[in-house]
């Protein structure tokens, strides 16, 4: 048997830790990737690298942005991608729910994957437009009691709550 030091122990475990997210995110992006492909068949839209790129740049993605954040992103990373490719391929991951579209406020809009993202609302910054995501399991609580109580399915929900950041809130002060 090997006996490794404790330093290497850690560094294994990293390197475990860090195989074992990437495995995650492979396979998430795989499901995507199937789902995407069989919308795109069913509905007689083209395959193309451009949309698959597209899909894939969001999937490596954590939190919002928006369609000109993302073209310049990708144009950096050498993409061949146009911005009426990018529109027509967020509303083709819109139809197929795999991007969810926000309005906060009168800022453009802001999009954010949607497939097994857990449920989470939004504080938004109305100085510096930040949005903020936070999860409280007290609203699940609400939506249960709604449902029970008032017979009533709800299929989905969100809670986006205006004001100032910490960091906005600083700035008044000083």
């Amino acid at each position: 048997s090997i006996i490794l030091k404790k330093s290497n122990r850690k560094k294994c475990f990293s390197l475990f830790l860090n195989f074992k997210i990437m495995s995650k995110n492979q396979n998430l992006l795989d499901e995507v990737t199937e789902i995407f492909t069989n919308y795109l068949m069913d509905n007689n839209q083209r395959k193309t690298p451009e949309r698959y790129a597209i899909l894939n740049e969001i999937y490596s993605h954590d939190g919002h942005f928006d369609i000109e954040s993302l073209y310049i992103k990708m144009k950096n990373q050498k993409y061949r991608v146009s911005r009426a490719t990018l529109y027509n391929t967020i509303e083709l991951l819109l139809d197929c729910h795999l991007v969810r579209k926000h309005q906060f406020g009168k800022s453009h809009a802001q999009f954010e994957k949607s497939y097994f993202n857990k449920q989470h609302d939004h504080l938004i910054c109305t100085s510096c437009d930040k949005v903020i995501e936070f999860c409280d399991p007290r609203i699940q609580g609400i939506m249960n009691f709604i449902e029970n109580d008032m017979n009533f399915k709800i299929s989905r929900h969100a809670l986006n709550l205006y004001g100032l950041c910490v960091d906005c809130q600083t700035k008044l002060k000083n």
